[in-house]
């Protein structure tokens, strides 16, 4: 869940960091009111999802009324990186002496939350890290200990901030820590943290990503989850409380598991065909899931077939083939599928599918046979033997998976 900047410095703000004042306009006459509120000189911000605002004229100092109306109208319906602005952030101006980077994520490799902090701020971290990777010092922190005040000191020094704001760094950055723990964000960047003229540490910019499998601890947080942009599919998914992700592709992905799921794009994609989504319906599979995942995939006009591809562990292969049956019988697919069912009682669920198999749904004895009948179906969708591409050369797989012989 990507924060925009005001909703990030809000976010910064509930734990005790420095930020500017600052008010949200959806027009120049709101901006305008805004910034008569906060006091010249202000700046007005784009707000999107997207970085390079400046680079793309999305961030204006402004003195008097005509300065920030004029660059309202010139930043409202702004393209920045495929993003339109819609909504604007009026800000105090601050005094500018120096420039830092700051932030938080997990490292996943090493198994530790990862810190990176620089003297070389308000540029891109990604070109820093490209052309001067010294320039950033790193801290790995055990997530069981925390950031101790004397290895921050440390993490300080390395990466050779000014020393009269040592002190107020090392308690920034526990506060920065304690934000991105407590508030369970996957990313909490400050670019540029500046040193401001009389010597104090404030944050300038704010980029937060919260994990979103952690809002039922954060009843706030549904307010930012309705700034998020998706597109009309991810939409319609996210609605109907399904995990997705639109892709480029023709074959419609539906799985049990984020690691299923991911594994199910990897193996279409090596099959020779392009995935239209990722999809994990989790642990369940019962009709009302399966239906709502069907509507969602059969409704992307550039699905050509549809992969379900399903381990059981908890959930049970009758469970999940009386889910398909049901859903089918609810909802009209006009895109052939392809099946593959393994895992607890799968040898059942495949006998309750038999008498609904046909060209329109068939079985396949693993995920590598099933992804070569989607691709295949998806590339032959429009002609007359579409189908029968899909499944050629597969009588004896799908005998074998229709037998239970089919494998992880």
């Amino acid at each position: 869940m990507d924060l925009l900047e005001h909703q990030g410095k809000e976010f910064f703000a509930s734990y005790g960091l420095p930020t500017s004042p600052g008010e949200v306009a959806f027009d120049p006459g709101e901006a305008v009111a805004a910034a008569e509120r906060i006091g010249y000189p202000v700046v007005v911000k784009a707000q999107v999802h997207a970085g390079g605002r400046g680079k793309a004229g999305g961030i204006k100092p402004a003195s008097d009324v005509g300065e920030v109306r004029r660059s309202a109208e010139a930043i409202l319906g702004l393209d920045i990186g495929g993003h339109i602005v819609r909504r604007l952030w009026i800000e105090k101006a601050a005094d500018i002496a120096e420039e830092y980077y700051a932030g938080f994520t997990l490292d996943r490799s090493a198994r530790r939350h990862l810190g990176m902090l620089s003297a070389q701020g308000g540029v891109d971290i990604e070109e820093v890290a490209a052309t001067a990777p010294e320039a950033i010092a790193r801290i790995h922190i055990d997530p069981t200990e925390g950031l101790a005040a004397e290895a921050c000191r440390r993490w300080v020094a390395d990466a050779g901030l000014n020393p009269a704001v040592s002190d107020q760094a090392v308690d920034l950055l526990s506060l920065l820590y304690r934000a991105y723990v407590e508030g369970d964000a996957d990313l909490v960047e400050i670019n540029p943290l500046i040193v401001t003229g009389e010597g104090l540490l404030h944050v300038l910019d704010a980029k937060v990503t919260l994990d979103g499998n952690a809002s039922f601890r954060h009843p706030g947080y549904a307010a930012y989850d309705e700034t998020v942009e998706r597109d009309e599919r991810e939409q319609d998914a996210h609605a109907r409380g399904l995990q997705y992700v639109g892709l480029d592709g023709t074959v419609g992905v539906i799985a049990n598991g984020a690691g299923l799921a991911m594994a199910t794009v990897d193996i279409v994609d090596e099959a020779g065909g392009v995935p239209a989504n990722f999809l994990d319906i989790g642990g369940g599979a019962n009709a009302d899931v399966m239906s709502a995942a069907l509507e969602v995939v059969d409704g992307d006009p550039a699905v050509r077939s549809i992969f379900i591809n399903i381990f059981g562990g908890i959930t049970k292969g009758e469970e999940v083939a009386r889910g398909i049956i049901e859903a089918l019988s609810r909802v009209d697919i006009a895109s052939p599928i392809v099946l593959r069912l393994d895992g607890t009682n799968a040898a059942e669920g495949r006998e309750m599918l038999r008498p609904y198999l046909s060209d329109s749904l068939r079985l396949a004895p693993d995920m590598v046979q099933a992804a070569r009948m989607a691709v295949t179906a998806a590339a032959s969708a429009g002609t007359d033997d579409s189908v029968a591409a899909a499944s050629a050369g597969t009588d004896d797989s799908v005998a074998a998976a229709e037998a239970g012989e089919g494998r992880p």
